[in-house]
């Protein structure tokens, strides 16, 4: 029998909250470590020298103008820094916070698409993945990206089936905070998402509606700020020298160059593009998941394709895919692109497992993720033994030594159906790695990160 009910037998404990609860405690572990460089540095230093000389609209780095990311996500870090100091922690804070928003939005989304054990397992997939964790320490524009996407496409959702006002307001919002944080193409997931749901079930007035033009005039509205910081930094001074050259546009440079310009590799900041890139580099970066999402992909294609205007939903794999492919085209890529659509893969996933009946298909997936499970224990072992950090943290041990104890137990719980057992084997095999990796490992690295380590002497 498929129990996909994402709890035990027993009516008190709640372990599907647990899991989750345990999954967000893996996310804010790395929440001390030193800030990785170059880019997380480079952004901290630009956050900090906004407060240091109140000045929110112009972004120097090294000394110098710097036109490359908007301003959304240092006006956020800039305002933790003024509440909170100028601190490893304060950085990370708010950029793992909007990717707990993400999460909340992902739980949404899902239970308006299907229910609410089908939302609860998306957010848990969500938050194990591996890339997703990385990015909660390698703080970047990332996790403020995914978090206001797919917000943004859940209240656009709300308006387009509800018809409600307020939800379109706050999805502009949300969608221009995007745009200031990416620039337009970060829209692209929630566009296409949307797209592709109307197309393939046949709903061309909500496609067309007029709803979509208002909503593109508030977004044009709300990134006013952006553009007006652009304007005095960069457009209002043409004799700056900005990539080598003068008569430098800050606003041609948000909505062209830095878009349209790294998508066809002609703008100032250059790439090398491979079509396959997102493909083979989901395997590490949605661990533990990636096989099963493979295998969810091939089963809603094979199943749904033929007949796309029946019950199934869209709008998740549709946003994921035709994002995927565009960023595949591009010549400028970096595997934390692909965290944006992560939400939505999730979805894509938890409804897939809902789905299976088969106890051949649950006997593969059985194997399967056994063979990831010990693949990722053998990576933190040989990792241990081959590094040979100087010490094992005594919290390492404390935290990590437990959850092995109940993974190797697991088999000898009797309550648990197979589901429940491979989902919560999958799920402790993460927090294991990742754990070690946030409270034994990145710690004991960063040593030999040599601008961190002369700051703390200076």
């Amino acid at each position: 029998m498929n129990e996909f009910s994402g709890k035990l037998k027993s009516p008190v404990i709640d372990w599907v909250g647990l899991l989750i609860g345990l999954s967000v405690l893996v996310n804010l572990s790395g929440i001390f470590i030193t800030i990785l460089g170059p880019d997380g540095a480079l952004y901290a230093s630009i956050a900090k020298r906004m407060v240091q000389r109140n000045d929110y609209v112009n972004l120097f780095a090294e000394g110098k103008d710097w036109l490359d990311k908007p301003h959304f996500p240092f006006w956020v870090t800039a305002f933790s820094f003024r509440v909170f100091g100028f601190t490893t922690w304060a950085y990370k804070l708010p950029a793992i916070l909007f990717l707990f928003a993400g999460g909340w939005y992902t739980y949404c989304l899902a239970k308006k698409l299907y229910n609410r054990t089908i939302a609860r397992w998306s957010v848990l997939i969500f938050f194990t993945a591996e890339h997703i964790i990385i990015s909660n320490n390698d703080v970047r524009a990332e996790p403020y990206l995914t978090g206001l996407i797919v917000g943004s496409l859940y209240y656009f959702f709300i308006a387009s089936t509800e018809n409600n006002k307020g939800a379109l307001f706050i999805g502009s919002v949300l969608a221009a905070c995007a745009v200031m944080t990416k620039g337009p193409f970060a829209l692209i997931p929630i566009v296409t998402a949307l797209g592709a749901h109307f197309l393939l079930k046949k709903r061309y007035r909500d496609l067309f509606h007029s709803r979509w033009l208002i909503a593109a005039l508030l977004i044009l509205i709300f990134i006013l700020p952006e553009l007006y910081c652009l304007y005095v930094q960069f457009d209002a001074h043409p004799e700056k020298l900005v990539f080598g050259r003068t008569q430098v546009s800050g606003i041609q440079f948000f909505f062209w160059d830095s878009q349209f310009g790294r998508f066809f590799n002609t703008g100032p900041i250059k790439g090398k593009g491979d079509l396959f890139f997102f493909f083979h580099t989901l395997l590490w970066a949605f661990v533990p998941w990636s096989l099963l999402l493979y295998a969810a992909f091939v089963h809603i294609v094979r199943k749904h394709w033929r007949n796309p205007f029946l019950k199934h939903e869209w709008l998740t794999i549709g946003g994921a895919t035709c994002t995927l492919l565009l960023f595949s085209l591009s010549r400028f890529q970096l595997p934390h692109y692909a965290n944006i659509v992560y939400p939505l893969l999730s979805i894509v996933l938890a409804a897939y497992l809902h789905e299976v009946k088969s106890e051949k298909t649950w006997r593969v997936i059985r194997i399967t993720q056994s063979i990831i499970i010990v693949l990722i224990i053998i990576a933190v072992s040989g990792l241990h033994v081959l590094y040979k950090p100087a010490q094992l943290n005594v919290s390492t041990v404390v935290i990590i030594l437990p959850l092995v104890v109940i993974l190797i137990l697991s088999n000898k719980f009797p309550s648990l159906s197979n589901v429940q057992l491979i989902l919560w084997r999958t799920v402790l095999s993460a927090a294991i790695l990742n754990f070690y990796l946030n409270l034994n490992f990145y710690p004991d690295l960063l040593q030999y990160q040599s601008g961190s380590q002369a700051a703390i002497y200076a």
